[in-house]
């Protein structure tokens, strides 16, 4: 297992990448963007050399690392000798299909292959697999490189020796892991959406500031981070689709807050584009 292959060079993917490197796997991490791969490339060296300066790893294993890490928007490349693949884009499961669909074609029979989803169904993915026993759902947190849980969700017809690669794979990145059955949301994804989608609702009604309600979670429950903080690092439009998939699957109380939608709209979508519960410099 020394082959680790990532689709979807965002946040999750760079991140997924930046921690397979330092983990001692040759790393393709593809795009179709070429701008958001150098983007990608930028992120993860100025990141593992601030590591280095800090002490947190040496800068040889920094030197290495960076090394093994092939930046490519050809995608059969990415696929060829894959051990491990972590899919890592929008959370669309049209997209999600359609990409595994191409994985399951020309990655080898013995690659593991993982969604890194944090709502969607492993078993509808899985389904549309000539191998399903190969296929979950390993769901990283942001920023990956710091969080230290992987969520392993198996589908209908995952194997149980594709968990156990799969826990063994997380060990490796030096993770921990929880094991958790299929259902829309899994475990963190369905609390971190009821609270966060509260938050916003209480913003909305004028119950208080976005600064006390997030002050009031991290001070009060020992939140590490407030809920709008959170949203805007994950992004408002990645938090809509999960709650709008949330919604539909699970009903009524993952209503989205009508003002996520408004902000949405209006491209106010988090750290990424400079503004959303919090206004952020873009640089």
């Amino acid at each position: 297992m020394k082959n680790f292959s990532v689709i979807g060079s965002g946040v999750m993917g760079r991140g997924i990448a930046y921690t397979a490197a330092l983990s001692g796997y040759e790393v393709k991490l593809h795009d179709i963007n070429e701008t958001a791969l150098e983007n990608a490339r930028e992120y993860i060296e100025k990141e593992m050399n601030k590591s280095a300066e800090r002490g947190y790893v040496s800068a040889e294993k920094v030197e290495t690392a960076l090394k093994s890490i092939t930046y490519t928007a050809d995608f059969e490349e990415t696929a060829k000798n894959a051990d491990v693949v972590i899919e890592a884009v929008l959370e669309n499961m049209d997209l999600k299909i359609d990409i595994f669909k191409r994985l399951d074609e020309q990655c080898p029979p013995h690659t593991l292959l993982a969604t890194n989803t944090s709502t969607m169904s492993p078993t509808e993915i899985g389904a549309q697999l000539s191998r399903p026993d190969k296929f979950l759902a390993m769901h990283f947190f942001n920023p990956v490189h710091k969080m230290k849980l992987i969520e392993i969700i198996r589908g209908l017809d995952t194997s149980d020796e594709t968990v156990a690669l799969a826990k063994e794979v997380g060990e490796r990145l030096g993770k921990q892991t929880v094991e958790v059955n299929e259902f829309p949301g899994f475990v963190t994804s369905r609390m971190n959406c009821l609270i966060g989608n509260e938050a916003m609702n209480m913003l909305m009604e004028g119950v208080a500031s976005a600064e006390d309600i997030d002050k009031a979670l991290k001070l009060g429950l020992n939140h590490p981070m407030g809920p709008l903080e959170l949203a805007d690092l994950v992004g408002l439009d990645t938090r809509l689709r999960n709650m709008e998939y949330l919604y539909q699957t699970l009903g009524e109380k993952y209503r989205p807050c009508p003002l996520l939608i408004k902000y949405v709209k209006a491209g106010r979508l988090g750290r990424k584009s400079g503004k959303g519960f919090y206004n952020y410099d873009k640089n």
